[in-house]
């Protein structure tokens, strides 16, 4: 594993872009117009041609109602259920990917992944993200600690397709999200009844069965009910079933004269290892992970009496919960439409995990004897040139619930459209934490616990510890309108605004003695905008501008880790401002949908762990997004998804200069598809290359010397390498509606990183990409 520590290093910032633009450039230039593309990848010709002409989206209008995607005058990225099959993604986070200003880390497994956008800034989770379902936000709050949005959702069969909206009005509509806000439709009935069962496996022992029925319940009533159940000893093999869950939806839909109604109902229990940046030492590679039959169950120590407590670290994170909701639409006429999304969120998301503390050391170093030490479990005595790390036991129980609404009404007077709106959501979460506990482990796939260590025998758990008790109850309401005028069949105009109140009501305790530390009564207000001009040069090409300035409001966690900043008179309001420049081109055999942006985010902070002091400062970022797809008659389709972008951090008292960490410079997918029939049966090969640019592992410092000229290893800089990824698939189906898929992800088994370690700045941890995976299913639709 000399090769994996060898690959971090040091190097001026200005050396790094200049080589990283140019290679994003020069990958770029070299795709002719058959490399850029997304698509279905369906063999019928004409069916593709009007996708490309009459693309719908839902998301992002202060109405409510679907537009034309060439028509629209924001950047946003649709894919269909046939699509996010292709991905084959092993989480929700890992759909995003497709996502052109969108870099998901999705190695940390089935949840509580890290997601980032535009350069926005953000230490982990994902800040600026919204998750919707049926237009509705899962959770008002886009990110608590240990907690995001795509960790309350699970991909299946009964998604019809997503939207993924990046800045523009969204900063008006629904939660106000300033950054990406995706929107995930379900399948409704029709007329007839259709529906399928899939049966998938997988090299890491996927045992998943996957059901979808819709049809018909009387006339204008159709229902759709689905789901999934699945295990799995994980991706990285924990030799159990760390993986498993089930996930049940229903979803009735009414049909009125003069419009719908929509209700729905989607239970999940599901949860999966956590998966955390590893030592980047010999005989660690992606596949290994702290977790296994050794030490998935362990001890901890928590509170003012030393109290001790066993958990099952196997059960890792994970969400057990519903999403309840609807939605009413209604023609009211003279020009009058009212539209109601509502949803009720409840349930658990909790974490437990084994957190590497520091950097590996050698046994010898910390042995009683100066020579070994026992194993807890096993017995085997480990000689002194072991490798070891302490490892910390995690438990985190976090307890959500969520009313939200959002209603909007609409007048429609010749070229004018005018719609005024009230968004409201109640929140609150429940948390009890217990962070630390760390003991030294052996460096090996679920090393166990040793004796013979001073602070593992004698519980002082080997450094720090963070407990909490926290209750958190919110509410945010906005009241928003927007304006949209059609001057010409070429140009038209819309200017949006939204009014924000959001109260938080907060108490902590820390150290779980029963003595509340922090305590936050807030009410703030803010306005957000945007303003957007489109031009259609022809109906199916057009450019259009937009500005837009929104915020990122403070929740629980907020409060509790800037909370000397807080009574300081801070508001913790996160500003951003963006600017959009688009152009969309429907052709044919040919799409293209490029868009430039600028942004600055004023008030962020950084927290390097729970806890611990935060640095607040301002980020701007500016870039180019490419979408753009081209097919044959012949079958032949090829896709590319890019995006190029330069971030600084300024206004900071110690990260002046700084790249937005985490984020790469560029990053391209291209993704070549060939469909042809064989035996009368449809089949589709196709692939997928990524490459992604160095990315800075933690913040870098203005001042890395100590005053001498010499390197503080504190405040070394530590960039991620670069890395390449090939995907490849097959799926063939019969005439009698069986259908075979197989997938294979990281063909090549590369050894990516997507983090160092957040946790310890410097130290030789990284987290990498998932392995070499295959899957394949088999599955039956009938119509």
């Amino acid at each position: 594993m000399q090769k994996q520590a060898s690959q971090f290093s040091v190097r001026s910032k200005e050396s790094l872009k200049v080589n990283s633009l140019a290679a994003a450039v020069a990958l770029a230039c070299c795709c002719s117009p058959l490399a850029m593309a997304q698509s279905d990848n369906e063999p019928n010709a004409e069916k593709k041609t009007q996708d490309f002409y009459e693309q719908i989206i839902v998301t992002g209008t202060a109405s409510g109602q679907a537009v034309r995607k060439v028509d629209s005058s924001y950047a946003t990225t649709s894919l269909s259920a046939d699509a996010i099959k292709k991905l084959a993604p092993k989480s929700t986070a890992d759909l995003f990917k497709a996502v052109p200003g969108v870099w998901a880390e999705s190695s940390g497994g089935v949840s509580g992944a890290n997601v980032f956008v535009r350069g926005f800034p953000g230490g982990g989770d994902a800040p600026f993200l919204t998750v919707q379902l049926q237009g509705v936000p899962v959770f008002q709050p886009p990110t608590l600690s240990f907690l995001e949005n795509s960790t309350m959702f699970r991909v299946d069969e009964t998604i019809e397709f997503m939207d993924a909206l990046r800045g523009g009005p969204a900063s008006v509509v629904s939660n106000g999200q300033p950054g990406l806000t995706t929107n995930f439709i379900l399948k409704e009935g029709g007329e007839a009844t259709e529906g399928s069962i899939k049966y998938t496996t997988s090299t890491y022992d996927l045992q998943r069965l996957d059901a979808v029925l819709s049809g018909s319940l009387a006339d204008g009533l159709y229902y759709m009910v689905g789901g999934y159940v699945q295990q799995s000893s994980g991706i990285r093999d924990a030799g159990f079933n760390s993986e498993k869950g089930q996930q049940f939806t229903v979803n009735i839909t009414k049909e009125f004269d003069n419009g719908k109604l929509n209700l729905f109902t989607r239970v999940t229990d599901d949860h999966g290892a956590w998966y955390l940046p590893t030592p980047l030492v010999d005989g660690v590679d992606n596949e290994y992970t702290q977790l296994g039959t050794l030490n998935r169950q362990g001890t901890i120590q928590y509170g003012p009496d030393g109290t001790t407590q066993s958990y099952d670290f196997g059960d890792g994170r994970g969400w057990k919960g519903s999403i309840s909701g609807g939605s009413l639409n209604l023609e009211l006429g003279n020009g009058w439409t009212f539209v109601d999304r509502f949803a009720y969120t409840s349930g658990d998301a909790d974490t437990l995990g084994l957190v590497p503390n520091g950097d590996p050391v050698l046994l010898s170093s910390v042995a009683d004897n100066g020579t070994s030490a026992v194993g807890a479990v096993t017995g085997n005595t480990y000689a002194g040139d072991t490798m070891v790390q302490q490892i910390g036991r995690w438990v985190v129980y976090k307890e959500l619930e969520a009313l939200t609404n959002d209603m909007a009404i609409t007048k429609q007077v010749d070229q004018l459209k005018a719609t005024i709106g009230l968004y409201s959501s109640d929140y609150s979460a429940h948390d009890w934490w217990s962070l630390g506990n760390q003991s030294y482990h052996v460096i090996r796939p679920g090393g166990e616990n040793l004796t013979g260590i001073d602070c593992n025998d004698n519980d002082d758990s080997c450094g720090w510890n963070y407990d909490i008790n926290s209750e958190g109850d919110g509410q945010t309401t906005a009241f928003y309108g927007a304006l949209e005028y059609q001057f010409n069949d070429k140009l038209s105009a819309d200017v949006g605004i939204r009014r924000e109140s959001h109260e938080i009501e907060y108490t902590v305790d820390e150290g779980l003695d029963g003595i509340i530390t922090k305590a936050v009564q807030y009410d703030e207000t803010d306005t957000a905008w945007t303003v957007g001009v489109n031009y259609q040069i022809e109906r199916n090409m057009g450019v259009f501008f937009r500005a837009s300035e929104g915020s990122k409001m403070p929740y629980f966690d907020d409060f509790r880790d800037n909370f000397g900043a807080y009574t300081g008179g801070d508001n913790l309001i996160k500003d951003v401002t963006q600017y959009e420049l688009g152009y969309k081109l429907a052709r044919t055999n040919f799409s293209l949908y490029a868009t430039g942006f600028y942004n600055e985010v004023i008030g962020d902070t950084f927290v390097p762990r729970p806890g611990a002091p935060s640095e607040r400062f301002t980020t701007e970022a500016y870039g180019i997004e490419l979408d753009s797809t081209y097919f044959n008659d012949d079958g032949f389709s090829v896709s590319l998804n890019a995006t190029i972008q330069d971030s600084e951090v300024t206004n900071s008292t110690v990260f002046n200069g700084s790249e937005a960490p985490r984020q790469p410079s560029w990053q391209v997918r291209v993704t070549p598809n060939y469909a042809f029939e064989v035996g009368g049966m449809e089949a589709n090969i196709y692939g997928t290359l990524i490459a992604v640019d160095e990315r800075l592992s933690n913040f870098e410092y203005e001042d890395q010397t100590d005053g001498l000229g010499n390197i503080d290893p504190s405040k070394v800089t530590v960039y991620l390498p670069s890395y390449e990824q090939i995907d490849i698939g097959f799926n063939l189906l019969t005439e009698g509606g069986l259908k075979f898929e197989l997938a294979m992800q990281n063909v090549t088994d590369n050894d990516g990183l997507t983090e160092g370690d957040p946790r310890s700045n410097g130290a030789n941890n990284g987290r990498f990409i998932m392995p070499r995976t295959a899957t394949f299913s088999v599955s039956y639709e009938f119509y």
